[in-house]
């Protein structure tokens, strides 16, 4: 897959639009990276989560995507599916700081 350079904006609980700069493989991986950067800055709020809307811009060719949290932690917390979305699910796991869950 390409990395590619994506802003990452999502609202605190406070309505207040917060917004990142990463590089990511995939969408889900965008989000992660987003989230997990703004947890580490005191400027952020708390993120609400269940239908609260992360929108990842893609930025060479500018694509916009919108994601629910539940959605993304719903396909977070999924199990099985194809080893390389079993490895993908690992990696953004990763990327917020928590352990995988290993199942056999």
């Amino acid at each position: 897959m390409v990395l590619r350079a994506c802003k990452v904006s999502v609202r605190d609980i406070r309505d207040v639009e917060h917004t990142v700069d990463v590089t990511a493989e995939t969408l889900y991986e965008a989000v992660a990276s987003a989230l997990a950067a703004m947890q580490q800055d005191n400027w952020v709020g708390e993120i609400a989560q269940g239908l609260n809307i992360v929108s990842v811009c893609v930025q060479q060719p500018s694509v916009k995507h919108e994601v629910k949290i539940q959605d993304f932690l719903a396909w977070l917390g999924r199990k099985g599916g194809s080893p390389v979305e079993i490895v993908l699910r690992e990696k953004v796991t990763r990327l917020l700081g928590r352990q995988p869950s290993r199942t056999a």
